[in-house]
Order: structure tokens, then sequence, then C-alpha cells
């Protein structure tokens, strides 16, 4: 797929297929204008026909006829224009690219991005545009045995801009498919099946980042390695499986060397039955999205890779599956971790929390800027915060505030949770340090809270994706989130 950014008035400009912005109460944009003079009233028409209103999403397609520099017209509706901001551009465009999927045009121009749009300037729409083409254009149909036509008519897609934002608007193409084809490989991954992508599959593609990007670097640890650092709470939620854990350790060396790295954990459970304490039969198999924190840290590498950040970025993925078995891990076992720390398990599907302490433990050797983990840790985010934003939990403010503010401007939107102490005194134990759980309440926080014990002195934050990593029902699948809100974040540094 080629994105070009196309400079020049909409009467001017040959294409296939013209997307055009359309107001409510009749309202045309300047590109409007221009390609309703050029078809002898034709966009005129059909407003005053009301055949489109000009609401938010609406999109109606026109034959222009002889003498039209393009042979459709693809109406988009944009709402009141004094009210276009980024969530209604947003819909516009899907709406729009949506619709052109639906036709067999080899070529398209979008005219939205010359419009005005509040909080989003040229660099800003042109990157909405090329994430929101990828995510509406996703397809996953590697597992199908008839997946039918997965070539698209569409070759290529112009982006209006003018002439002096033309530079600023290229910016935001080469960003937006870095994003875009990051979010697809979280999806992806997340999307394959369990007995597909295991914890040597991860390997293999984190391998394949590495073979692509030259500044690169993958190691792999097996399970003598993860023996010989002790990491006794990675090995008890590993013990009850045939799958072998993988280790992985990925470094994108593109800042300054000695600079201090920023470090991603990304919770990698490709399976989790919930072990002893298993999971009702029902939705289980939304299980294989346990991996999503691992995706998005193997994304984030490789859109950063893509992007040529001047960053020292390094990604850690502790993956394996959790199994019920004659080997698993009990309630009530204490394990220790590679802190030396002691944990009694009080609940087997607590897991995630302790692949990701031990992993966060080895992250302190990189001394990090920031130490972020992401995982699908808790059902009880989901709870608090539905599927619309990600929880965020952290030591430290400005971390949390930018965080919180990279989602705001990418449209990937966050919450920050409290981290009282008190929450920590519902994980003491009788037998331990700590345990494992600390009870039906505020699940999400102590959660948190266990996680926080294996920070360090590192500013560090936890991200929940357990909402927003995959949607269900007729729409199930992978979101790809929260790949927009950690590039976006890594971009500001």
């Amino acid at each position: 797929m080629k994105f070009d950014i196309k400079l020049g008035g909409a009467a001017e400009q040959t294409t296939a297929c013209a997307i055009v912005p359309v107001f409510a109460n009749g309202v045309l944009g300047d590109a409007a204008r221009a390609l309703d003079a050029a078809t002898d009233g034709l966009i005129t028409d059909v407003l005053e026909s009301r055949d489109i209103k000009g609401d938010v999403g609406e999109t109606l397609l026109l034959a222009p006829g002889a003498g039209s520099p393009c042979r459709r017209i693809l109406l988009v509706g944009c709402g009141p224009r004094d009210r276009l901001d980024r969530r209604a551009y947003r819909r516009a465009t899907r709406a729009a690219f949506a619709a052109l999927l639906r036709t067999r045009h080899a070529d398209a121009i979008s005219y939205l991005t010359l419009e005005t749009v509040a909080e989003a300037d040229a660099h800003r729409k042109a990157r909405i545009a090329i994430e929101t083409w990828h995510d509406v254009s996703y397809r996953f149909t590697q597992m199908k045995s008839e997946p039918g036509d997965g070539s698209r008519a569409l070759k290529s897609l112009g982006l209006a801009a003018d002439a002096r934002q033309a530079r600023a608007a290229r910016r935001g193409v080469t960003e937006g498919e870095a994003i875009g084809r990051a979010s697809a490989l979280v999806r992806d991954l997340g999307n394959l099946p369990p007995n597909v992508c295991t914890p040597s599959y991860l390997v293999e593609r984190a391998r394949g980042i590495a073979r692509r990007e030259r500044k690169v670097s993958v190691k792999a640890l097996g399970l003598p390695e993860i023996r010989k650092l002790r990491m006794g709470a990675f090995l008890a939620v590993t013990q009850g499986s045939a799958e072998p854990p993988r280790f992985i350790i990925l470094e994108y060396r593109g800042g300054k060397p000695g600079a201090r790295p920023y470090v991603f954990v990304g919770k990698g459970i490709t399976f989790d039955t919930g072990g002893i304490s298993i999971k009702p039969g029902a939705g289980m198999d939304e299980m294989k999205y346990d991996m999503c924190g691992a995706a998005s840290v193997l994304g984030v590498v490789q859109g950063a890779a893509e992007l040529k950040l001047p960053l020292n970025i390094v990604g850690i993925v502790p993956t394996c599956e959790n199994m019920p078995s004659g080997t698993a891990t009990r309630p009530g076992d204490i394990v220790r971790t590679m802190l030396g720390k002691t944990v009694e398990i009080l609940n087997t599907d607590a897991e995630g929390r302790l692949i990701l302490c031990d992993a966060m433990t080895y992250a302190q050797r990189y001394k990090p800027a920031a130490l972020i983990d992401i995982a699908t840790l808790t059902g009880a985010c989901v709870v608090a915060l539905g599927r619309v934003r990600s929880g965020v939990f952290s030591n430290t403010d400005a971390l949390a505030d930018a965080l919180l503010a990279a989602g705001q401007a990418a449209d990937d939107r966050a919450w920050r949770m409290p981290l009282d102490d008190e929450y920590g005194e519902q994980l003491k134990s009788n037998f331990a340090d700590l345990a494992n759980i600390g009870g039906r309440e505020a699940g999400a926080i102590t959660a948190a809270h266990f996680l926080s014990r294996f920070a360090g002195d590192a500013p560090w934050a936890h991200l929940d994706i357990a909402g927003t990593a995959w949607n269900q029902g007729s729409a199930k699948g992978g979101t790809g989130r929260p790949i927009p809100l950690l590039l976006e974040y890594l971009l500001s540094r």
C-alpha cells in the first residue's frame, strides 16, 4: 500500500475516488465546493435532496460523469463544521475508509485532512488517517482453510495537504504507518490460537524483528537459564505445562551509548487455564489473549526501530503457559522470587504477577530511565474501567502524567488508579513475605501493589490492559492497544 501527500485543489487532482467531507445544514468545505463547481452542482443537489444530511459517519458514493477529475466522489458526513474535533474526525475517517474498502478503486485521495480539526494539526490528522486505514483494513485470515481474496483493490491512498504543512503531514504518515504495523503485529499475535502462538513462537517473531532491524538484538533464555537466574515465581507458573517457557530480551540501541534505556516488560501467558484454580469453561478460549502484554512489547520495539527513535529501549517478555497437571503449583505453595522475597500462592490464577515480578527484578540490571509493565492482569480492572480506558498505576507522578498525556494525545486513553500503602495490607501472609492475592476487594490495585514491591528505585508504571486488549462479541479479536499510547509516549521523549 502506498501513501502520498497530495498538494493542490480537489478540482486539479485526478483520482479514481475523491473522499470529500460535507457538513450538517448543507455546509460545504473547500474540496466539496471545488468539486461541486466541476460537476455542475452535483453535491449541492444531493444535499438539498437530503440523500445525505452531513451527520458524522454518513457516506454516499456519487458518479459525477464526464468532465470530473475523479470517477467517483465519496461524500462523508462530519457533523457541524465548527464542532469537528478529533473524535468526529476519526469517526468520519473510519466510515470513509470502510466505504472505500467496499469499492474496487485502485487509488483514492482523502480531502478530510484539509479541514480544521480541534486539537489536531496537519501532522496529527495525517497520522490518524493512516492509523485508521490500518485498523479498518485489518483482517485475520491466517487460520482459515479458504481465507478468500485477501488482496485489496486499493493500491494508493493520497492525503490532501496545504503546501506549507506538507512536511508535518509526511511525518504524520511515517508515524501512522509504524503505529499501524505495530498494532497489526499485536493483533495477529493475540488472534493466533494458543497451539500456534506458543512461547517458542514468540521467540521466532522477536527474532524476525531483529532480522529486519539492524539496531535490534534478541536473546531468548530457556528453562536451564531461567533456573540458573533463580526465577522461582516464573518457574512456579510454568511447571504444570509440557510447553517449555522462554525469557525473551529485545534490545534496541537507537540512543547514545550508555544512555539509560526505557524498559518494557510484557506478560506473556500464551494460554491461561488458571492452573489448579481453574477458570470456568465459558469464555476460556479468550485466555489466548493473556499474552497481549508480551505482544505489545514486541510491537513497541518494532515501532521504535521503524521510526528510528533516538532512544535505547529494552523489551522483556517472560512467556509460558499456565496449565493444571500433576506437576502444577498448588494453592498454598510458597516460592522464592529472583529478588529473594517469598510468595504464598493462594490462587494459581493470579499468575501474571508471578512471572512479571521476576522479569521486573531482571530489568533492574539495565538501570531503567523508566520501567513500564503491560499486562492483561485483572478482571477487576475491567469491572472498574470497562473496555474504554486502560488502568495506569505508578510510583512516580511524572511518569504517570506522561503516560496519561500520551494516551490522550493518541486517543488511546488511560486512567490513573490509586496505589495507597493501605492496599498493601491485603497482601500480608502468615507464612511468607507476601501473598499473591489480596482478596476480593480492590483486586486490580492489590495486583499492582504486588508488582510495586519489585520495581526497585526505577520510575515504574503498570498498565492493566485486561479491558482494552481485545474485543468480545461479534467484533471479537485483538485491538492492538496500547501500542498508540506507548509509541506516543516514546515519541514525546
